[in-house]
């Protein structure tokens, strides 16, 4: 069951919206050569609760962190280590922030020193992408306009576009229906309405789309070894169209 949000409810996902963009400006100002990914994740932890929040992904299901920490071909949900930060790798930051009952969700990837023109590329056109999926993400439009959207622009460049994770619906809970890929068909899917609350992630890489989990149940990686970048941000269905609510 998707669940819509009045206006009220609005306001307060703007509030963790704001705490989670604020975040990850600041891991932004931090991930450099030589930082640990535990430092990391200990910068986003003191600005989510320097706000009186509560990191949405601590204790999720068992999840260690405040934050997920991705480096180059782990695709999403890397446990922050000891392992320190090298020039020329891709690190991915995704943060969630619960106030007042309702989470934010939002992730970047981010250069290490300076990088290849190709890893480089690819964090490009994956936030590109989401914003090629948000022109369809409006009162009426259908949810596999924007999956669509997102995987035929990616496509364009050669990238993979992974299948097994996928963006989702946000508000009291972190993750409520419906399920948001970042491929589909056009004219498929839910019809979107006011109040729809959306997070919208894709995740590219630079080989093949297929991943694996390792041992520890968590940490997403590509088969083949290729980097991949991570782009999302919670937007809502509003009457004045789509907010981003993250940036």
């Amino acid at each position: 069951m998707i669940t819509i949000k009045n206006d009220e409810e609005i306001a307060l996902m703007r509030i963790s919206g704001q705490i989670v963009g604020e975040a990850l400006k600041e891991a932004e100002r931090f991930v450099r050569p030589g930082i640990t990914t535990l430092e990391l994740n200990a910068v986003v932890e003191e600005v989510i609760r320097s706000h009186d929040a509560i990191p949405s992904f601590k204790n999720y299901h068992g999840f260690p962190a405040a934050t997920c920490i991705s480096v180059d071909d782990v695709v999403v949900h890397g446990f922050p280590s000891i392992k320190v930060l090298k020039e020329g790798e891709i690190v991915s930051v995704d943060v969630g922030a619960c106030k007042n009952g309702f989470h934010g969700d939002a992730a970047r990837t981010f250069a290490v020193g300076e990088v290849s023109a190709a890893k480089k590329k690819l964090i490009e056109v994956t936030q590109q992408s989401f914003f090629e999926g948000l022109k369809f993400v409006k009162e009426g439009g259908r949810l596999g306009d924007v999956s669509h959207a997102i995987q035929s622009y990616v496509q364009r460049y050669g990238y993979g576009v992974v299948r097994e994770m996928v963006g989702h619906g946000i508000g009291r809970k972190l993750h409520e229906d419906p399920s948001v890929p970042n491929y589909g068909s056009a004219g498929t899917g839910f019809v979107l309405k006011r109040g729809y609350a959306l997070a919208i992630e894709p995740m590219i890489t630079l080989g093949d789309y297929h991943v694996k989990i390792d041992a520890d149940g968590w940490t997403c990686r590509t088969c083949d070894g290729s980097p991949s970048a991570h782009y999302e941000n919670t937007v809502v269905i509003t009457e004045n169209g789509v907010e981003i609510l993250t940036l």
